[in-house]
């Protein structure tokens, strides 16, 4: 026994010393499984749509801290809240483009309608995110769907002109692959 112990303090640093262990065991164990849901479910979902990029679904989840501890229904909650930042952050930036005073007036009524498109696309979006939280995975696929063609729809407005580059073709993209993430999700869940 050491000097100037009590006979508790031993037994005490050993209920500490294994908790702590117990503690590191369980979040390590957690994050390996989290890790694990996030590649299965993205090789599930690339696997039933070839549209999804396996890379682009892992990435993005993990991009989220929540997702090494989600289940499938979180994960599926994330991927729409990854969608909806993706939407408002793209709708704000044709904002800004739409300010630039030398457009082609071709890429400006584009632009105006992907405007347009991504506006009805946030609020679509909240209301899908609300129906997947009710467990109305039929509406939420009816939102999430509209968010696939409005993204669609937009970089398909810039291929009417020939010659015409899209500025929005990764972030159609990226909102594209997200929506359908999700999607993909929602009918794992069905």
């Amino acid at each position: 026994m050491w000097p100037n112990s009590s006979p508790f303090s031993i037994p005490l640093f050993l209920s500490f010393f294994f908790f702590f262990f117990f503690f590191l065991f369980v979040c390590s164990f957690h994050g390996i499984t989290g890790h694990n849901i996030v590649h299965e479910t993205c090789k599930k979902c690339a696997q039933n749509d070839p549209n999804i990029s396996h890379n682009f679904c892992v990435t993005s989840l993990q991009a989220d801290a929540k997702s090494q501890c989600a289940n499938l229904g979180e994960l599926g909650m994330i991927s729409m809240k990854l969608t909806r930042e993706n939407v408002t952050k793209t709708r704000s930036y044709i904002k800004d483009l739409l300010k630039k005073k030398k457009l082609d007036p071709f890429m400006r009524v584009c632009l105006h309608d992907c405007f347009d498109l991504y506006s009805d696309a946030v609020p679509t979006l909240k209301q899908a995110m609300k129906d997947y939280k009710a467990k109305q995975y039929e509406d939420a696929n009816i939102g999430v769907s509209s968010v696939v063609d409005a993204c669609t729809t937009c970089e398909d407005g810039f291929k009417e002109n020939q010659g015409a580059v899209s500025p929005l073709t990764k972030r159609n993209y990226d909102a594209f692959q997200l929506s359908v993430i999700s999607l993909s999700i929602i009918n794992m869940l069905k």
